[in-house]
Formats: structure tokens, C-alpha cells, sequence
């Protein structure tokens, strides 16, 4: 069975008003309200189908059952929020600004994929996570490398058998190494443009695609996929030319994601958040932001990792660096408002005005 093909159109086929998640019980036998189904079905075998049970009972059947699969149903799950029962996946999602998007995503009712590449600290979110929400949305962690092709489509795949589709996907996944011209190897530019620019290319194409789905048996349903760009996107960074090549380059996707993916109902956007101080990105003592740039000698005079930090945060008109809680403002407007695609949403404290 081509699950990111069938399960997502189930989803839609089964939901009422209110689109639900798929949930798969292998112990359901019997059941009035019920359409069987071959494990080699297509997608235009289950339309058929469908069509014909609904026309033939007078409604959708309550369960499906694929031979060799089980039984699919919508579930019953109740949650509440801003974001109450969209499935959400969020790479990069074990620490940093895809942590802190985690969490809002979770307390406002979102079932969330975690996807990263460091396992232990991806299993401690989602414990962390599932231990602090009241509702009944759920959290997982699926392994990722959004460099390659393969873990993406796994990402996508697995998303998929867990909740039956996909509403939004938040490509925040990254990697910044500063220096210039005379200290960039073309091992490390390459290595930052595959995960900064070739990544979001791969999420956006294999999320989409499941998104297709969703629209041609629901078109009236919106989804989203999201950049977490940079302020580095909206104007180039001295010494830090690969971040910032592929961050301009991540908001060229972006306007052409969205000329494209915009008559299935799928918004694509960017957000540009300043810089988030307080981060493992700029404040880990080993490699973080502050130690690659007192090293790189991008601040003139600077003698500690404090004076560094101290030039940047005096960059800033509203005086602080940004925080999650400033990027998922912008996610909740980008989210909740149905005109809007293309578009680079800066989040930068007026460190970077739109032009």
C-alpha cells in the first residue's frame, strides 16, 4: 500500500466537519459500518470505492479495512487551542527555536513530529513534552537527516502512519559554521548549503506531496509549510556568507514553493528570526555562535565571548534577542490567516525592516 497516498486521502474521505487524525487498530473484526479493502488498493480504486459505499449506506463507513494493514478509523481524540488537531512536524525539533516551537505547538493542541538527528535528546523532548499537555494531542520523535533524500521520505512516511496526514510542516532544521573567505573550506560551504537550502527543498517536496493528497479529496482544507529563515536572509552577514547565501537562497524557494503550491490550498512562507541569544546556536560553549565569532574576529575589539554578545544584543532597538515565543507569534498569523503565501516575515526586534 502507498501510504502517503492512501492514508492521507482515508483521512479526508473519513473526517466529518472537522478534520481528524487516523488511528489504526489491528483488533477490530467486526463492524456494521465497514468497507474492506484490497492491501494493493489504489487512489483511484479507494475513490471509487468510497463513493460507492456512501452512495450505496448513505454515508461514510466507519471503519476501513485494508487486508494485510487493519482497520483505519478516525479518532476521537479531543484538543484544545489555537492549533487543536493539526498534525505538525518540526525538524530540528529537539532543542533551540524548533524545541521552543515544539512546545507552543503541543500546548495549543497540535499532534507534533520531532525530527533530529540527535536521538537522545529527541526522545527527551517528546518525554518531556507528553508529561507537561493536558490534552490529548501526542507527541513523537522520528530520526532525521533533512540532507538526505531517504530520512525525508522516512520522516513523511512515518508522520503519516501515525496520524493518517499532515498540516504543517515547519523546516527550522539547520547549521551555521562562520568565517570568512580565507577560513571557508569547500567541504563545510557544501556541507551548509545541503542542510540549509537542499533540506528545505526535500521537506517541501516530500511534505507537499502528502498535502496534494489532502486537497484533491478535501479542497477546501489549508495547509502549511513553513521556513525558519533568518534576519542573515533578509540582508548579507559579514564572515558568515554560507549561512546567508542559503538563507536568501531558502526565501527564492519560498516565493517559488508558494507561486506553485498555491491552487491546492498549500501556503509556503518564511520566517526571519534575529537572533535567539539564549539558544544552544549561539550560546553553547564550545561551538556556538559567540565562540565562532570572538574566534573569526567578527566583532572588532572583542576579548570575550560577554563583549560579543554585548555588541550584538546593542544591535537590537527592542534590546534583547529574539525568543520562540516571537517566532510562534508569526507561525500562529502565518497558520490562521488564509491569504497570505510568499512571503519573508521578519521577527527581528527592527533589526531588519522590510524594504
Amino acid at each position: 500500500m502507498n501510504y502517503i497516498e492512501i492514508l492521507p486521502a482515508l483521512r479526508m474521505l473519513m473526517s466529518g466537519e472537522k478534520v481528524g487524525t487516523l488511528v489504526l487498530n489491528k483488533e477490530v473484526k467486526d463492524c456494521s459500518s465497514k468497507l474492506t479493502l484490497g492491501k494493493d488498493v489504489t487512489l483511484e480504486e479507494l475513490e471509487q470505492r468510497f463513493a460507492a459505499y456512501v452512495n450505496e449506506n448513505g454515508g461514510a463507513p466507519e471503519l476501513v479495512d485494508i487486508e494485510g494493514e487493519g482497520c483505519f478509523a478516525v479518532g476521537e481524540e479531543v484538543t484544545e487551542g489555537r492549533l487543536a488537531g493539526k498534525v505538525a512536524v518540526v525538524t530540528g525539533g529537539a532543542q533551540g527555536f524548533g524545541g521552543g516551537i515544539v512546545d507552543y505547538l503541543a500546548e495549543e493542541g497540535a499532534h507534533v513530529v520531532i525530527a533530529d538527528l540527535n536521538v537522545e535528546k529527541g526522545n527527551e523532548k517528546v518525554e518531556e513534552v507528553t508529561g507537561r499537555i493536558k490534552g490529548a494531542n501526542k507527541v513523537f520523535f522520528v530520526e532525521a537527516n533533512v540532507g538526505s533524500p531517504e530520512s525525508v521520505q522516512n520522516l513523511i512516511e512515518q508522520t503519516v502512519k501515525l496520524f493518517g496526514g499532515l498540516d504543517l510542516f515547519i523546516s527550522n532544521a539547520g547549521i551555521l559554521r562562520a568565517g570568512g573567505l580565507d577560513e571557508m573550506t569547500p567541504e563545510t560551504f557544501e556541507l551548509m548549503t545541503k542542510v540549509n537550502y537542499e533540506g528545505y527543498f526535500l521537506c517541501s517536496k516530500y511534505a507537499s506531496a502528502v498535502m496534494k493528497v489532502q486537497n484533491k479529496f478535501r479542497s477546501s482544507h489549508f495547509t502549511d509549510i513553513i521556513q525558519i529563515n533568518s534576519k542573515s536572509g533578509l540582508k548579507g552577514s559579514n564572515k558568515n556568507f554560507t549561512y546567508a547565501g542559503g538563507k536568501f537562497g531558502g526565501i527564492g524557494l519560498t516565493q517559488s514553493f508558494a507561486l506553485e503550491l498555491m491552487p491546492f490550498n498549500i501556503k509556503v512562507n518564511s520566517i526571519c528570526p534575529g537572533n535567539f541569544f539564549d539558544g544552544p546556536l549561539w550560546a553553547d560553549p564550545e561551538n556556538g555562535l559567540f565562540v565562532q565569532y570572538l574566534k573569526a574576529g567578527k566583532v572588532p575589539g572583542a576579548k570575550t565571548i560577554e563583549d560579543v554578545k554585548k555588541y550584538y544584543e546593542s544591535q537590537v532597538p527592542a534590546g534583547r534577542g529574539c525568543t520562540p515565543l516571537d517566532v510562534m507569534r508569526a507561525i500562529y498569523y502565518v497558520v490562521e490567516q488564509e491569504y497570505e503565501t510568499g512571503q519573508a516575515i521578519p521577527v527581528t526586534g527592527g533589526q531588519e525592516m522590510l524594504k
